[in-house]
């Protein structure tokens, strides 16, 4: 064999042998049944975004520049959405009325101390949003303001002072159960904003100077001109000052804020307007609660739809006030016509149907509280001005006046009884009632005119004395009824006015020949820590307005409040006495929302 062929023998073995050993060929896949096509996988998702729990509310308030947010003063934001300032300056308590007992917001506890203090412990561990502490001296500082302010308070208190830095003493001159009243329900601000001019205060008082002097009229000018540039909450929601518009303003979560972590709602949503705005948002279910004064068409509307309506009352309702310096508001014959001339219960259904109640006894506070503070020969002796046109004539007869030629009713002076009605002309139920008194008195003979002004105009121009008639609310949603009769005499009178005498109504007047200082008794009315003895002095003021009649309560208000399901889960039923509480002086609904029992949807 030769080389060659041997060497050819061996490459020939060589690859059978590697061929052997590789792996076999993997085959090819059989051809697969018809399927769908192959999905893409899908993207991961990122969580959903919590969605804010929001409460949507309706007040009317001033837009920057005239709205500020100084809270002592009128057009203040944060005291222009009234019962939801509860949300951002907290007051010492809110009150709960079917039950007798108090809700302690930022103050935690409190007590008389006869003979003639009473004293708050207030809440420690509270802070500011500016991240100071809540302490006594805030408290202090928004007192000495109220001094500056003329706040009733006064009359009974004559020292507030920190005993230590969380409590405060208020030192009451003329002790009065009303004391705790006034100082639980007040909203306490923050002395970094206010401090200074609480400050100027004391060195006044310190000083002896008073009211009538120059420096005193002076800061009261100063502190009414004051302008903060941004606020200090205590409570759990801030206002959002980027989120002010004509149309609403946003109350966001303030987390420092007491109740802040108890408190579901995220933000607070409040609209901008008066009853012709809001109607239409309730209508569209953009609002879930409204306290304004919505008429009966609009209120058979809302149940039409199924929407609830709750009825708290308010304690008060709208009056006629008369500028006792045009003649012959000044007489009590005139003033006590107008009321026998008037058709109350009808003005009150034509305002509000079943929401407008014509009380019996004009007292100058609600028939509610009759009970509790007069005896029945007490209320028996007081007169009941039912419709009654005839007994009108007369009373103006016998002073001297006669009807004209023309049906309109002479003074005895021989001027004709022509006279315009002042009214806030958003105010629709307040419109409604100007609207039918007119017609009312036009028909008896009073020639009436209604001149609709802007409702944040219309109390200045009522305190400076700028009106003739007008309507203004009687009565306060206060348990007490020394609190209606200073919304009665004091509030448009030159008695609380600090930029005009308002109505003029003399305080001293002479009664069944004597002389009598409504001022003095009004003060009375509330003095000392026995009750029993207040009630003698509530009996007569009573019976002294009854007689004189310086304002003509038309009716008692109650609430025709809208109440939606949208955002806010159920409230409790109309029987529970959480319902008693005066529509604007403890709300139910931001009592509730305080407490927690009003929650998110």
């Amino acid at each position: 064999m030769s080389k060659l062929y041997r060497l050819l023998v061996l490459v020939l073995v060589a690859a059978f042998v590697l061929s052997a050993c590789a792996p076999a060929p993997t085959p090819a896949p059989a051809a697969p049944p018809q399927a769908e096509p192959t999905k893409a996988p899908e993207p991961i998702k990122a969580p959903a975004p919590a969605v804010a729990k929001e409460y949507h509310g309706a007040f009317p308030y001033e837009v920057p520049p005239k709205g500020h947010l100084n809270s002592f003063v009128t057009a203040g934001i944060p005291n222009g959405i009234s019962i939801y300032w509860d949300l951002l300056e907290l007051p010492g308590a809110r009150y709960y009325w079917g039950e007798g007992k108090w809700l302690p917001l930022a103050a935690e506890k409190w007590a008389f101390q006869p003979p003639d203090k009473f004293v708050v412990n207030v809440r420690k561990g509270m802070k500011w949003s500016d991240g100071k502490d809540f302490t006594a001296k805030d408290v202090v500082a928004t007192f000495n303001m109220g001094r500056l302010f003329k706040w009733t308070v006064f009359k009974y208190v004559d020292t507030v002072k920190a005993l230590d830095d969380y409590t405060v003493e208020f030192h009451m001159s003329t002790p009065s159960t009303v004391v705790e009243r006034y100082v639980l329900l007040e909203r306490y601000r923050s002395a970094a904003t206010y401090g200074a001019l609480a400050d100027e205060v004391a060195k006044l008082v310190e000083a002896k100077k008073g009211a009538d002097s120059d420096e005193w009229k002076a800061l009261v000018q100063k502190a009414t001109e004051f302008r903060p540039d941004k606020l200090i909450v205590s409570g759990p929601f801030d206002l959002d000052l980027k989120s002010i518009t004509e149309a609403q303003l946003t109350l966001v979560k303030n987390p420092t804020g007491y109740l802040a972590d108890k408190i579901a709602f995220d933000k607070v949503v409040l609209y901008n307007g008066e009853t012709p705005v809001v109607t239409p948002l309730v209508l569209a279910g953009d609002v879930d609660y409204a306290t304004h004064g919505f008429p009966t068409a609009t209120e058979k509307q809302y149940k039409d739809m199924g929407i609830r309506i709750t009825r708290a009352p308010t304690y008060s309702g709208p009056a006629i006030y008369f500028n006792m310096d045009i003649y012959p508001f000044s007489r009590p014959e005139f003033r006590q016509a107008v009321a026998y001339a008037v058709n109350r219960a009808e003005n009150g259904t034509v305002s509000l149907g079943e929401s407008g109640k014509a009380p019996k006894y004009l007292t100058g506070f609600s028939d509610n509280m009759l009970d509790l503070w007069l005896t029945k020969e007490q209320i028996d002796k007081l007169t009941v001005y039912d419709y009654d046109p005839k007994k009108a004539e007369d009373l103006l007869t016998k002073i001297g006046f006669k009807k004209g030629s023309d049906g309109i009713w002479l003074d005895d002076k021989g001027n004709k009884l022509d006279f315009e009605l002042s009214v806030p002309a958003e105010f629709a139920d307040w419109s409604a009632a100007a609207e039918n008194l007119a017609e009312q008195l036009n028909k008896f003979g009073i020639k009436t005119t209604v001149r609709g002004v802007n409702f944040q105009q219309h109390p200045t121009d009522v305190n400076q004395g700028k009106f003739q008639m007008a309507i203004r609310a009687w009565g306060a949603g206060n348990p007490h009824p020394h609190f209606a009769f200073v919304q009665d005499l004091f509030t448009h009178n030159y008695v609380g006015s600090t930029v005009g005498k308002g109505m003029n109504f003399p305080m001293k007047q002479t009664i069944d020949g004597k002389e009598v200082d409504l001022e003095q008794i009004v003060v009375q009315s509330a003095e000392g820590l026995d009750v029993n003895a207040q009630k003698e002095k509530v009996a007569v003021a009573a019976a002294a307005f009854n007689k004189l009649l310086p304002i003509v309560p038309l009716w008692e208000r109650y609430g025709n409040s809208p109440l939606l399901n949208k955002r806010v889960a159920d409230a409790p039923p109309d029987t529970d006495p959480i319902w008693k509480n005066a529509l604007y002086g403890d709300n139910p609904i931001v009592v509730m929302m305080l407490d927690g029992r009003i929650k998110p949807k």
